[in-house]
């Protein structure tokens, strides 16, 4: 399972703290909640695919009341952003449900492969402020990775429940395929597309070379251009209008990441697996080192993923706008040593 739509880049101008630091920064948590590691499509590029872990959890191990405890201790005097994920989180639709009703201040998002999403009750869909959809561009691709007919039954079942969600619906793409093209990202934002925002995350595999990077570069410049083509309505590609705020307000960041690095693992992101232990980053739930916590144990540490010494970002001409977007593959080149 891909991550969840990331705050995008922004710029500000102080070095990166690497002093200790409470484990929450700033006022906003995000609580990513693993209903279950279950999944019913088997996805080639799959986060969770590596060696037992997907669907090695499939029931929810602690309790609403130890959640609650673990979040009056450590999330205490923030805004929650829940995230329903997984596996596929609509599997185990009675624990939604659940802390939908236990928490009825949080706010609630949704991330799903959209196989399922008819089968959510309409109470549910209308408390959900956005419901992040991963595809991964048009029908050859998606299915190419999850399987024939996905990409149809998706965009049938969306338009069935879109007028009853209470929120957003994004294309949420994972961008493996180097031959993906402009004009099937486009379509995801049509007038007839049941998507109302695209966002975009490269997967980290073997397909940059034999000009990988300058095709998915000479799609990027055909977003942009497309993006700045009207100053009188929005083309809603969620990173490009991050760059773009980066650069109207410089210091929001400062607000949203109290000084740590842009990618939300090193601030405020907890992953809280189906066995109730914490993690950072959804694509390390299998790395022991990268335990940060319990829900049964209620204890939290400050997340393993931060800036280090070694991590040569500073000297780097996109740092202004990166401030260190993925410190999983910046530990894993710079911590681990890890040159691929």
């Amino acid at each position: 399972m891909a991550s969840s739509v990331s705050e995008s880049p922004i710029f500000f101008a102080q070095p990166l703290a690497r002093s200790a630091a409470p484990a929450i920064a700033g006022h906003r948590v995000e609580l990513q909640l693993l209903t279950t590691l279950k999944c019913n499509l088997k996805c080639s590029y799959c986060s969770l695919g590596v060696g037992d872990v997907l669907g090695s959890q499939t029931q929810v191990a602690y309790s609403i009341d130890q959640l609650a405890a673990f979040a009056a201790t450590h999330l205490a005097g923030k805004e929650v952003y829940v995230t329903f994920y997984g596996g596929e989180p609509t599997l185990n639709r009675p624990m939604m449900a659940e802390v939908m009703q236990r928490f009825p201040h949080w706010r609630f998002q949704l991330q799903t492969n959209g196989t399922l999403i008819d089968d959510v009750p309409e109470w549910m869909l209308q408390r959900l402020s956005n419901v992040l959809v991963s595809i991964d561009g048009g029908e050859a691709t998606t299915d190419g990775y999850r399987g024939r007919g996905i990409y149809r039954q998706v965009l049938k079942n969306l338009r069935v429940v879109h007028e009853h969600f209470g929120g957003t619906v994004t294309a949420r793409v994972t961008w493996g395929n180097a031959d993906t093209r402009f004009e099937e990202l486009d379509a995801l934002l049509a007038d007839d597309s049941p998507f109302d925002y695209l966002y975009w995350q490269f997967v980290a595999d073997e397909m940059y070379g034999d000009g990988g990077v300058d095709k998915r570069k000479a799609v990027l410049r055909q977003l942009v251009e497309r993006f700045f083509a009207s100053t009188e309505t929005l083309y809603p590609v969620i990173p490009l209008m991050g760059i773009v705020r980066n650069k109207l307000f410089p210091g929001r960041a400062q607000e949203l990441y109290g000084g740590r690095t842009q990618c939300r693992v090193s601030s405020h992101l907890l992953n809280v697996m189906p066995d109730g232990q914490v993690f950072p980053c959804p694509d390390m739930l299998y790395e022991p080192a990268m335990r940060m916590g319990s829900v049964q144990d209620n204890w939290l540490k400050a997340s393993p993923l931060q800036h280090a010494q070694t991590m040569p970002c500073e000297d780097c001409e996109a740092f202004a706008w990166c401030r260190g977007n993925c410190m999983k593959n910046l530990h894993r080149a710079y911590v681990q040593n890890d040159a691929r």
